[in-house]
C-alpha cells in the first residue's frame, strides 16, 4: 500500500488494537512521509526528539484559524507558553512546591487498597472502569479541590473534549469541535465557580492556591484559571488511564514479566519507564511550522500540519536495541512517553507515582488472571491510544 496513506490507516480504528507494524512501515518509509491530504508524518526517534525542541514548531492552532479563542498553554508557544506553565506549576511542584506530589503517595497508596476491595478470586473486572479511571481522576479531583460527588460530571465532560483532540485526517470535525468546546467551557466555568468560592478562604488544593495567588502579577485572569484547571483535569488523568491499562494488558500477555515484577518488586519503576516506552498512552502530537523546515532532506512547508508519531520513535531500532521487545529491565530508556522539550508533560511525576502505585498493587492479583477478550475493545482515539474496557478474570 501508498506511504501516502499511512495517516489515514494509522487512524483507521481497525488498526487500533496494533497500528505498529504500520510504524514499522513508516519509519521504511523514510523519517518524514507526505501524506494525500498533505500533512506530513514524522517516525523516528532521532528526527522527532530535534523537532520537539525545534522552537520553528509551534502548537498554537491559531496560526491555521482553527480557533479563534485563546487555547491552554499546551497549545501555546514560548514566552506566552512559559508564563502559563510557570504559574500553574507554582502550586502544583518544584521549585515552589516541591513536597506537593510526593506527599500524595499515601493518599493514592490508600485510594488503591479501597479500589482493589473488590478483586476477589471468581469474580470478572474492567480494569478501566473499576480501577484505572477511577484512580487518577479521584487523584486529580482531590489535588484541584473538586468534592467527591461531583466527580463524576467529569467524564462526560472529558469524553467529549479528548474526542475533538483527535487526529483524524479526511474526516469532518465540526460536530466534534463544537462539542468538545462546549464542554470544556461547561467544565471551565465549573471551576473558575469553585475557585471563586475558596477566595479569602484558603484550603490545601489548587484551586484555592490560584485563587489566593498574593501576588497580581503571577495572577491566573478568570479565563486563564479555566483554561488550565481544565488542562489539568484532562491531561492528569486521560493519559494515566491508559498507562495503568496498557500495563495490565501487557503482563497478562507476558506472564514471564508479571512474574518477574512479582519476584523483584523493586524493579517496578523502571517497568514503568518501558510501559511508556513499549506502549505509551500518547501516540501523536501534532506541531505547525513557522518557516519552511528541513528534515532528513525533505522540506516541509511552512503552515504544514506535521504529525509527530511518538510511539513509532519509541520503536526505533536505531534508538533501541530489540524496540519490539518488552525489557523491565531496559537500560537507558530515553523514550517518548512524556514527549519532549518545552512541552514535555509537567504531570509525569504524578503520572509516575499512580501507576508505580496501582501496578504494584494489582500485580499480586493478576496470577491467575485471565483475559475475557484480546485484543480488547479500545477506545476511539488513536492520539490517546487505549483500550475503552478492560475485562478481566480473577
Amino acid at each position: 500500500m501508498d506511504s501516502d496513506t499511512l495517516l489515514a490507516r494509522i487512524t483507521d480504528y481497525a488498526n487500533r488494537p496494533n497500528p505498529y507494524p504500520l510504524y514499522a512501515e513508516l519509519r521504511e518509509a523514510g523519517p518524514v512521509v507526505r501524506q494525500a491530504a498533505g500533512s506530513y508524518l514524522v517516525g523516528t526517534y532521532h528526527e522527532i526528539a530535534a523537532l520537539l525542541h525545534d522552537p520553528r514548531m509551534s502548537v498554537d492552532p491559531r496560526i491555521r484559524g482553527e480557533t479563534t479563542h485563546k487555547p491552554p498553554f499546551l497549545r501555546l508557544d514560548d514566552p506566552e507558553h512559559h508564563r502559563l506553565r510557570t504559574l500553574a506549576m507554582r502550586p502544583f511542584g518544584p521549585p515552589h512546591s516541591p513536597g506537593r506530589v510526593d506527599a500524595m503517595r499515601g493518599e493514592i497508596d490508600q485510594l488503591t487498597e479501597e479500589l482493589m476491595e473488590p478483586f476477589q478470586a471468581g469474580r470478572q473486572i474492567d480494569i478501566v472502569d473499576d480501577f484505572a479511571y477511577p484512580l487518577p481522576v479521584t487523584v486529580i479531583c482531590r489535588l484541584l479541590g473538586v468534592p467527591r460527588e461531583d466527580e463524576p460530571l467529569f467524564r462526560e465532560w472529558s469524553d467529549a473534549i479528548v474526542a475533538s483532540a483527535d487526529v483524524r485526517p479526511e474526516e469532518d470535525s465540526t460536530e466534534r469541535d463544537e462539542a468538545g468546546d462546549q464542554a470544556r467551557s461547561e467544565m471551565g466555568r465549573y471551576l473558575v465557580d469553585l475557585a471563586e468560592k475558596r477566595r479569602g478562604k484558603p484550603s490545601d488544593d489548587l484551586l484555592s492556591a490560584f485563587a489566593n495567588e498574593p501576588d497580581p502579577a503571577r495572577r491566573l485572569t478568570q479565563e486563564e484559571l479555566a483554561e488550565t484547571a481544565v488542562l489539568l483535569l484532562i491531561a492528569g488523568h486521560e493519559t494515566t488511564v491508559n498507562l495503568i491499562t496498557n500495563g495490565v494488558l501487557t503482563l497478562l500477555r507476558q506472564p514471564e514479566h508479571l512474574d518477574q515484577l512479582r519476584r523483584e518488586p523493586d524493579l517496578l519503576p523502571r517497568a514503568v519507564e518501558e510501559l511508556l516506552r513499549y506502549e505509551p498512552p500518547v501516540h501523536m502530537r501534532e506541531r505547525i511550522p513557522l518557516a519552511d523546515i528541513d528534515v532528513a532532506g525533505t522540506t516541509i512547508p511552512e503552515g504544514t500540519s506535521v504529525v509527530l508519531a511518538l510511539a513509532s520513535g519509541n520503536r526505533d531500532p536505531k534508538r533501541f536495541h530489540e524496540p519490539d521487545r518488552f525489557d523491565p529491565t531496559r537500560p537507558d530508556n530515553q523514550h517518548l512517553g512524556f514527549g519532549s522539550g518545552i512541552h514535555l508533560c509537567y504531570g509525569a511525576p504524578l503520572a509516575r507515582i499512580e501507576a508505580q502505585a496501582a501496578l504494584g498493587a494489582l500485580i499480586p492479583h493478576l496470577g491467575t488472571a485471565r483475559l475475557v477478550q484480546d485484543p480488547p475493545p479500545y477506545r476511539q482515539n488513536a492520539m490517546l491510544r487505549g483500550p475503552r474496557h478492560l475485562p478481566i478474570h480473577l
